[in-house]
């Protein structure tokens, strides 16, 4: 009789452990185990959940660079991922509206150029405007580079190359046109510059959120204490008690 009260006393131990696993986050409790019948004698008695564990710094890194805000928001710490996600959102529209108004710019200076200089503008590149730009006619500029032995750089005339301003002023208006679509062309690229510094820094703030986390789990963790209690005593065991409390 001995033998078997002890070998249901190492079962309900054994038993216990396999009871407590499970995919959610774990709670505290005390339960007493009937011996005799393998029963819980008393109803559960949950207390506050804890954390339910580690996370990754590397998903979370991946996360924020992928879209900043997204590894604070993993590794709970939305409250500051939020700042990311909405300054990406803005700088992106910024660099839309940009993208589109130096397009603009870039497009009327090139019908001023057709309309006041007859250039075909069609199947040009952008250093064709920029020599338009700074010469009267085609023949200054093909004289200035004939001057300056650079013969492959000559445009032909009866290629579609050609051009005439009527006055300087009417060259440098469209000079001025252009040069405010290249500025807005360069002020996009800052912007770029400033949404990948976005990702960064988000990713860098999300290792840290992650990090403080899992120090957090740590301490919650430690935190955690087991205990057992045979009730009857040794000599007539009828149950044990076994209780996993969280110190708040």
């Amino acid at each position: 009789m001995t033998r078997f009260r002890w070998s249901a006393v190492v079962l309900a131990f054994l038993a216990f452990p396999l009871s407590a696993q499970t995919t959610h986050p774990l709670t505290s409790y005390e339960t007493r185990l009937d011996l005799l019948n393998a029963a819980p004698a008393s109803s559960l008695s949950p207390v506050p959940e804890t954390a339910s564990g580690r996370k990754s710094v590397g998903l979370a890194v991946l996360y924020s660079l992928l879209l900043p805000g997204m590894g604070e928001l993993y590794a709970d710490n939305f409250a500051s991922g939020k700042y990311f996600l909405v300054a990406e959102g803005v700088l992106w529209l910024g660099y839309a509206a940009m993208e589109i108004h130096a397009d603009g710019l870039r497009d009327d200076a090139r019908a001023f150029s057709v309309a006041y200089a007859g250039v075909s503008a069609e199947g040009k590149d952008d250093q064709f405007f920029v020599d338009v730009g700074n010469f009267l006619n085609v023949d200054d500029y093909n004289d200035k580079k004939l001057r300056d032995r650079e013969p492959s750089k000559l445009y032909d005339p009866l290629a579609g190359y050609a051009w005439r301003w009527d006055s300087d002023a009417t060259r440098m208006t469209f000079r001025d046109q252009r040069l405010a679509s290249e500025s807005t062309y360069n002020n996009q690229k800052f912007v770029g510059a400033a949404i990948l510094i976005n990702h960064v820094i988000s990713a860098i703030n999300a290792a840290r959120a992650t990090i403080a986390y899992n120090n957090a789990q740590e301490q919650v963790l430690g935190d955690l204490q087991l205990s057992a209690r045979v009730l009857g005593g040794m000599d007539l065991p009828h149950g044990v008690l076994l209780t996993l409390a969280k110190e708040l």
